[in-house]
C-alpha cells in the first residue's frame, strides 16, 4: 500500500488509532485494486504463461522443459515487485491441481 494511503485506511479502537500497512481485502474496492494490478504487472504473461485471478495464481505451460522457464519468468516479476508467495498454498511440478474451485489438468478442466 502506498504511504499517502495508509491513512486512508485509519480506524480508532479502545486501544488507539491503527491504519494498515498492506491492503486488506475487506475494503470495498481492495479485490478490483488488486486485480488491476495483478493484471497490470503480469500482462505480457497472461493467459500465455500464467493465469492470476486475485491471489490464485497458476503457471502453465505446454512442454515440460518450457515449465522451469515460465516459473523462473513468474518468479524474477514476483521479486521484482516484492510480491511474496506462501509456500503452504503452493504446488510444484504437477499435471493438475485445483484453481478457483475447478479442478485444472491436462487436456481438461472439471
Amino acid at each position: 500500500m502506498a504511504e499517502e494511503d495508509k491513512t486512508k485506511t485509519t480506524f480508532t479502537t479502545m486501544w488507539g488509532t491503527f491504519c494498515y500497512r498492506v491492503m486488506p481485502f475487506g475494503l470495498k474496492n481492495a479485490e478490483a485494486t488488486y486485480q488491476r494490478a495483478m493484471v497490470t504487472l503480469f500482462h505480457d504473461l497472461m493467459h500465455k504463461e500464467v493465469e492470476v485471478y486475485v491471489d490464485d495464481m497458476i503457471a502453465k505451460s505446454k512442454e515440460g522443459e518450457d515449465h522451469l522457464v515460465n516459473l523462473k519468468r513468474l518468479f524474477n516479476r514476483l521479486k521484482e515487485y516484492k510480491l511474496r508467495l506462501n509456500p503452504a498454498k503452493c504446488t510444484f511440478g504437477t499435471r493438475s491441481g485445483k484453481l478457483l474451485g475447478f479442478v485444472v489438468s491436462e487436456p481438461v478442466s472439471r
